[in-house]
């Protein structure tokens, strides 16, 4: 679909031009080259990949099977990439002329951009048309480029950022680094997390992941330190990414970690357009406008970068990738970032503030530990229940009152899950203290078999009264609970000493409870009927065991419960 829209374009200003807008599912309207929007940011921040579009400018006859030069400018936003990339094609298109630059008076259109405050690209573009370039060694590669979103715009997430930054990364040879001004120790770090999370969605490999990152530092004010261009940049980029002893830990880590990402690494310094360029509204990228120094220096510049000698072929684990592979990692990449097997990014404050939390927390179950054990640890006697009930409900405020009491960044809102958490993990420990405590109880241990002797010796005297009264059914019942209370005592027993068996002593320990529980209903304060309940779930819970133990009878079972039904 063609849109023809009034478009403000870069550095300020209003100006009508035509802007054309396809889908993937249309064909191009007239044949001209554009930006295609392959990597689509979602409102709900999400990443969605148009892979008719990239098939259609990746496949085409022409480049499909060619080796690929991918080249990529990435940066904060609002610092002139796509006025950058807009230059790129000039030469693109007329490198074989000295004047490729073109007439003075012609306006700069490609990517689309424009001047202010707000963000203009979002996403990932690619120029639609891909062009052919013969190397000095006489191979024909193709060259794509890129512009992406620019980071930290006031839209978009770090995840955001980092995604489109990593992706564009991953996918292109050489990676131009626009940087404003200065290379700071934020632009370090934040190319530090943004590779970072490029790496961990690419394959384990011995290789250095990405090949060539250009630092483009614009509107440079030190030319009297270091001059203009590439010689001068190089002195700066040395001087800045140098490793020396008395840097912090920290500082070494972050020159480390950019060392061991890229196989080259260069450094352009560029002049300030002017101020006409920065102030005017109607600019509208005519190169007349624009200060001579920095026009110089462009000249230099852009084919320092896109010179057949100078590009890169794409190379993934040692092997050059055609236009046909580069569609299919770009696939495969996005897949890994579209789902949740990579952390996500996190802000320096909302880091700190989780080890801050984590800390307070890891300090206040510490304490709780350190003063449970006091109480019931180790080869401490054995404590009555309410009162190790007591005791714990008083340190696990103690071990609270030290978490709310610790100074902790993100607010109290941010604090308040790691305050449940604090508390879930102290109720949990209680759990295995009480435990600890009752194995320390040693009617607790003898539990079991005392019920177990109870049932014999009660079943014993009933079958003899019954016996004597000449009430012989009753007896006969009496018996069989006797015997069958006999054998589970031995059962256990032999549990308890051989360690096998377990989740059956473990059945024979409940049903035991049970019945221990509804003996002594006044004591604990559980009524008969909660206990038979429990006595019931027991044995509901555990009927395979007894299936196991006797597949015979249980087979003679589903049988009669065949011949019922056919009946």
């Amino acid at each position: 679909m063609v849109k023809h829209r009034p478009e403000r374009d870069s550095w300020g200003s209003l100006n009508d031009k035509n802007v054309y807008e396809w889908s993937s599912e249309e064909e191009e309207p007239d044949g001209r080259a554009r930006p295609i929007q392959v990597l689509l940011v979602k409102d709900d921040h999400t990443f969605e990949l148009d892979e008719a579009a990239l098939s259609r400018i990746l496949l085409s006859e022409e480049v499909r099977d060619r080796e690929v030069v991918a080249i990529s400018v990435a940066g904060a936003f609002r610092k002139g990439k796509s006025f950058l990339m807009d230059f790129m094609l000039r030469y693109m298109y007329n490198h074989a002329s000295e004047h490729w630059l073109g007439d003075a008076s012609e306006p700069l259109t490609g990517f689309s951009w424009r001047g202010g405050s707000e963000r203009e690209t979002t996403g990932i573009q690619i120029w639609s048309e891909v062009f052919l370039v013969d190397k000095p060694d006489g191979r024909k590669v193709a060259v794509l480029l890129m512009d992406t979103q620019g980071t930290f715009d006031s839209q978009s997430t770090l995840r955001d950022s980092a995604t489109v930054f990593a992706l564009s990364t991953m996918i292109s040879s050489m990676q131009v680094y626009n940087i404003s001004q200065n290379v700071q120790e934020d632009d370090l770090q934040h190319l530090q997390l943004f590779t970072e999370y490029g790496r961990l969605a690419m394959e384990e490999t011995f290789l250095k992941p990405f090949q060539s990152l250009i630092f483009l530092v614009r509107d440079w004010s030190f030319p009297y330190e270091f001059p203009y261009g590439q010689e001068g940049g190089m002195k700066f980029l040395e001087k800045r990414l140098k490793i020396s002893e008395n840097q912090h830990e920290e500082l070494q880590n972050v020159r480390k970690h950019i060392h061991s990402c890229f196989t080259n690494i260069s450094c352009f310094l560029m002049p300030h357009p002017g101020l006409k360029v920065a102030t005017n509204p109607n600019f509208d990228g005519r190169i007349k406008e624009i200060d001579g120094e920095f026009i110089n220096n462009l000249k230099i510049l852009i084919p320092w970068i896109l010179s057949p000698r100078n590009i890169d072929v794409k190379e993934i684990n040692g092997s050059n990738i055609t236009c046909r592979g580069l569609l299919e990692y770009f696939k495969a990449y996005i897949k890994i970032y579209q789902g949740e097997e990579l952390p996500h990014p996190k802000s320096m404050l909302q880091a700190t503030a989780e080890a801050n939390n984590l800390a307070a927390v890891a300090a206040a179950k510490d304490l709780y530990n350190k003063k449970m054990e006091e109480v019931c640890g180790g080869d401490r006697p054995f404590l009555a229940p309410n009162e190790l009930q007591n005791r714990h409900a008083t340190i696990r405020e103690e071990a609270l009152q030290l978490f709310r009491g610790v100074k902790k960044m993100g607010g109290e809102e941010f604090s308040r899950r790691y305050l449940q958490q604090l508390e879930g993990e102290m109720d949990e420990v209680f759990v295995q203290y009480i435990k600890h405590n009752d194995s320390k109880n040693i009617f607790h241990a003898a539990r079991t078999p005392a019920t177990l002797f109870v049932v014999i010796f009660v079943m014993y005297v009933a079958a003899g009264i019954t016996g004597f009264v000449g009430v012989d059914i009753i007896a006969s019942l009496c018996n069989m609970i006797l015997g069958l209370a006999l054998i589970t005592l031995c059962t256990w027993a032999y549990i308890r000493y051989s360690g096998e068996y377990r989740e059956l002593g473990a059945v024979i320990d409940q049903v035991a409870g049970a019945l221990w529980d509804q003996g002594s209903t006044n004591e604990v304060g559980i009524t008969k009927s909660q206990a038979l309940y429990k006595l019931y779930n027991v044995a509901a819970n555990h009927r395979h065991l007894y299936h196991h133990a006797f597949p015979g009878a249980h087979a003679d079972g589903a049988a009669q419960e065949r011949d019922k039904k056919k009946d």
